[in-house]
């Protein structure tokens, strides 16, 4: 079984949804940001999802698009992603999921990325902008390194593209709450309770739903039907406002939504 899936069934065995934390590698600086990565591990996430800054990150909404942003302007290269999962790393057993759009990982290498990711102690790949059918090079580097491929699922996904998506994914499917950039919303798109119902059809057995996910109470209702929530946005604000013992606060706080 991968890390992650076994990240995942170990908070259920103790009664609680995952708590999948996002995070961008370099914002503020690279130091800061694994700092932070580890803050979020301690308080209570049970899978890091970290953040590689994209020039065009169609996915994001503007809290996230304004730290990558900056995050680029202060120097970042792709060479720190594999220096900032090394360093976490060695600092938590948390699994470290890389979210990543898929340009850069091509011009690097699929093969490459994935030793370089795999000897850094990362887990796998988040790839938002490839599907399946596109991916065979990854998912045969995936075979060959034990790296998760985490794919993500949509309200408007064909049952054809949920089935194909079931077959490809591990460690779990990225169900996305409601069509849109990512972002804090009022209230979450109900399309997201029958897109799990419609995964678990199709045999995914771990399906966690990310997008528009804010509050406790958020988490808590996501994790009533799903097996874990992915929270972003309102991390990426507690670091930019409080620093890492502001990110610290807010995450436990969001943790605390966890228990069923």
């Amino acid at each position: 079984m991968s890390r992650v899936a076994a990240a995942i069934d170990a908070a259920e065995a103790t009664g609680r949804g995952a708590f999948v934390g996002y995070l961008p590698i370099g914002y503020p600086d690279l130091q800061t940001s694994i700092d932070a990565a580890v803050a979020l591990a301690e308080s209570g996430a049970d899978v890091l999802e970290l953040g590689p800054p994209y020039s065009d990150p169609v996915m994001d909404g503007v809290v996230i698009q304004e730290a990558t942003q900056a995050a680029l302007a202060a120097g970042f290269r792709l060479r720190d992603t594999f220096t900032a999962v090394r360093e976490i790393a060695a600092r938590t057993d948390v699994p470290i999921l890389v979210m990543t759009y898929w340009n850069p990982v091509l011009q690097y290498g699929v093969d490459r990325y994935a030793d370089d990711l795999l000897a850094a102690g990362g887990a796998g790949l988040i790839t938002p902008d490839i599907t399946p059918d596109a991916a065979a090079e990854w998912i045969a580097a995936s075979e060959r390194t034990g790296l998760d491929r985490v794919f993500l699922a949509a309200p408007t996904s064909t049952d054809e593209r949920l089935e194909m998506i079931a077959r490809a994914s591990t460690g779990f499917v990225y169900t996305v709450s409601t069509m849109g950039i990512t972002g804090e919303r009022a209230e979450l798109d109900a399309a997201a309770r029958g897109l799990v119902a419609r995964l678990r059809e199709r045999g995914v057995p771990r399906a966690c739903v990310g997008i528009g996910i804010s509050t406790p109470e958020q988490v808590a209702g996501v994790v009533e039907y799903a097996d874990g929530a992915i929270v972003g946005t309102a991390l990426v604000r507690a670091l930019r406002d409080g620093g890492v013992e502001g990110l610290r606060a807010v995450a436990r706080a969001l943790v605390s939504g966890t228990p069923r």
